[in-house]
């Protein structure tokens, strides 16, 4: 109940624009953090495929291209690895890097897919559909008119360039890194904290 209650409490709030979880109009990546939190107590195996599901379900809310369960399953799978060598510990500053590191990776994989997707000309050109618009831009108009984006992905139906994609990658990545980092510890510590305690009773029931 607890892990899939948590999940699905993040997926709510994740299209949301909640006061104090945004920074220059891009919110925390809350799937990012819940698989950060989970791999901290797992293996590697167990930390890919968390990303896996939480990237599948954060797919089927912004949609299949970009896919975020590169990036998830990642993030998952070396939170845990190093965890495993004991090279982060589970205090709340250690936490905090290690998602504002995994966001800013999880943004440049999403940031790398958008690049090859730019450049395959089986998309749709956009160009000509903003121009008679005449409301989307470069700016940050552009990031209110996606639902459920983290980050990067708000860039691709615009009909950006590589170039564009990766100018716009440093303040989007820079700005999830940060906020996210300061929620991590926040939903971290008691998911952890449950786990560890479930962990215990589990043993003392044996």
């Amino acid at each position: 109940m607890i892990i899939g209650g948590s999940v699905l409490a993040l997926m709510m709030i994740l299209p949301m624009s909640l006061p104090g979880t945004q920074i220059a109009g891009v919110g925390a990546n809350w799937p990012l953090i819940w698989v950060v939190a989970w791999s901290l107590r797992r293996n590697v195996l167990e930390g890919a495929l968390a990303g896996i599901v939480l990237g599948l379900l954060q797919d089927a809310m912004t949609g299949p291209s970009p896919t975020h369960i590169l990036s998830l399953a990642i993030v998952g799978a070396l939170t845990a690895l190093l965890q495993k060598q004991r090279y982060i510990q589970e205090d709340f500053i250690s936490v905090a890097l290690i998602v504002f590191g995994m966001a800013i990776l999880s943004e440049t994989i999403v940031a790398l897919q958008l690049t090859f997707i730019a450049q395959d000309t089986s998309w749709t050109d956009l160009a000509g559909i903003n121009s008679e618009v005449g409301e989307f831009s470069l700016g940050d108009s552009l990031i209110d008119a996606e639902v459920g984006s983290s980050g990067t992905e708000q860039v691709i139906r615009a009909g950006y360039t590589p170039g564009e994609i990766w100018t716009r990658h440093q303040r989007i990545a820079l700005s999830s890194a940060i906020v996210s980092s300061l929620w991590g510890p926040v939903i971290s510590f008691p998911l952890n904290t449950w786990w560890e305690w479930f962990t215990r009773y589990e043993e003392n029931a044996r």
